[in-house]
């Protein structure tokens, strides 16, 4: 929970908002032209200094503004973060993975009153702590008794109005980066934007998450690895939810660390094997890998630890075109066949332009992508202790950037193909979280039922 000082106001109107950019866009260019003077007297090494200490301090600066804006312009800073080392300088990218942190919460009489023009008398039912457990950009969550029966619910409130302000929140956040000449202005990011779009304002739909958390408690119903939080409908709204409160406890919470192997071993293997029947069973993935998003609840005697799933409002559903290709990836990334993996990338233009030398690049990269996934046959054994993967020693997000980085030089920038970028998202979030567990999974149990499946 953030101890910073919660805001007494939120601007949600289309002006305001760009006044917002427009002032933090005018600051950063004159603090850029000030540099550029003073610059002149200093040598080349106190020059280097100098611009990255202002890079450092500029992004401090933009993702502070940012964080009081909240809503989609948030969002899509925090998606930035994750594919901003492709295309952003270091400080920019260090910066904007702090928008979780920086995010204040909302003052608590402007969350009342959008909690009474929802519920309206019904909000009296329930004795509501002020405190939120929680804040994002979109909505912040705050714990509830209802007073007839005594359950403990947790009520998921949506800030006012940045359902109507996703639309010029993006439009927005495109010019600040044009003005900041940030990143190349593309199709290739038009396309990655009208995506973005999509999933926003299916994000900000609370009828259509609360049936989404629903449809994945009857997915998991009766896997005692997970746990999905109860859906109230008569205490939810459009922008409103009210579900069952999971006790549990957060994911960098250092008990986590103290479990024994075995134990975060089974936790590992719970995360990511979802991932992997999202694609393969359920055709729609959960596409946000925040830690927020996930609570552990421990289980001293038994040592079989649950995960408890919080979020299911960043929902893609995927058509059978995608999911072919994605199930054919992770096939090949299987077998680690580059022949096979060649063949698997096709059906979108990224991949279709691509021959000679950038084509084998692409493919070194995604065959160790899926490392994690490997037959037991063909897998590196650096990276495996009896046969599991260790994921904290193997560094394979970083080893995959770094190879993507020097191999596909010759390629002209593009983001990835956006009908591929939530399940890359949703990957990175899984082996950031599987390393930080320190888990090793099987990967065995993990796909091969997948793959024998897919060979019939």
């Amino acid at each position: 929970m953030t101890d910073k000082k919660p805001l007494d106001t939120v601007k949600t109107s289309t002006l305001s908002r760009q006044l917002s950019i427009a002032k933090t866009s005018l600051n950063i260019g004159k603090n850029w032209a000030k540099s550029g003077v003073t610059g002149l007297f200093l040598s080349k090494e106190q020059r280097e200094l100098q611009k990255h200490t202002l890079m450092q301090e500029q992004a401090d600066y933009l993702v502070a503004e940012l964080g009081k804006l909240k809503g989609s312009v948030v969002k899509v800073g925090q998606m930035l973060a994750l594919y901003g080392e492709h295309m952003l300088p270091r400080e920019v990218v260090n910066a904007l993975h702090t928008l979780d942190a920086q995010t204040a919460p909302l003052a608590w009489h402007i969350i009342y009153h959008t909690i009474r023009a929802e519920l309206g008398g019904r909000a009296d039912d329930f004795e509501i702590e002020r405190t939120p457990i929680g804040t994002a950009s979109l909505a912040q969550v705050h714990k509830a008794t209802h007073k007839y029966s005594g359950r403990e619910v947790v009520l998921k409130v949506q800030y006012p109005n940045v359902a109507q302000a996703i639309d010029s929140d993006l439009s927005l956040f495109k010019h600040l980066l044009k003005v900041t000449n940030a990143v190349p202005q593309t199709k290739a990011l038009d396309d990655w934007f009208g995506e973005i779009r999509q999933l926003l304002h299916r994000e900000v739909d609370y009828v259509m998450e609360a049936n989404t958390t629903k449809r994945f408690a009857d997915y998991l119903k009766g896997d005692e690895r997970y746990i999905v939080p109860t859906i109230y409908d008569n205490y939810s709204t459009p922008r409103l939810i009210c579900m069952s409160y999971e006790a549990g406890i957060h994911l960098n919470d250092p008990a986590l660390q103290s479990l024994n192997q075995t134990r975060r071993n089974h936790l590992g293997q719970s995360a990511i094997d979802i991932v992997i029947r999202e694609i393969f069973e359920w055709g729609e993935m959960q596409t946000d890998p925040n830690f927020g998003n996930y609570l552990v609840r421990l289980d001293d005697t038994t040592q079989q630890d649950k995960l408890v799933l919080l979020d299911f409002g960043a929902i893609k559903q995927f058509d059978d075109k995608l999911l072919t290709i994605a199930k054919n990836l992770l096939i090949a990334g299987h077998y680690q066949d580059k022949t096979m993996m060649k063949n698997a990338m096709t059906g979108y233009d990224f991949f279709d332009k691509l021959t000679g030398k950038p084509q084998d690049d692409v493919a070194d990269v995604l065959l160790m992508a899926c490392e994690p996934f490997a037959d037991s046959d063909t897998a590196d054994s650096e990276y495996l202790d009896d046969d599991k993967y260790i994921w904290a020693k193997s560094y394979l997000y970083q080893r995959v950037m770094t190879t993507a980085k020097s191999g596909m030089q010759s390629l002209e920038f593009s983001l990835p193909p956006k009908e591929l970028m939530f399940i890359s998202r949703k990957f990175i979030g899984a082996y950031a979280l599987l390393s930080a567990l320190d888990s090793r999974t099987d990967a065995d149990r993990l796909v091969k039922r997948h793959v024998a499946k897919n060979a019939q």
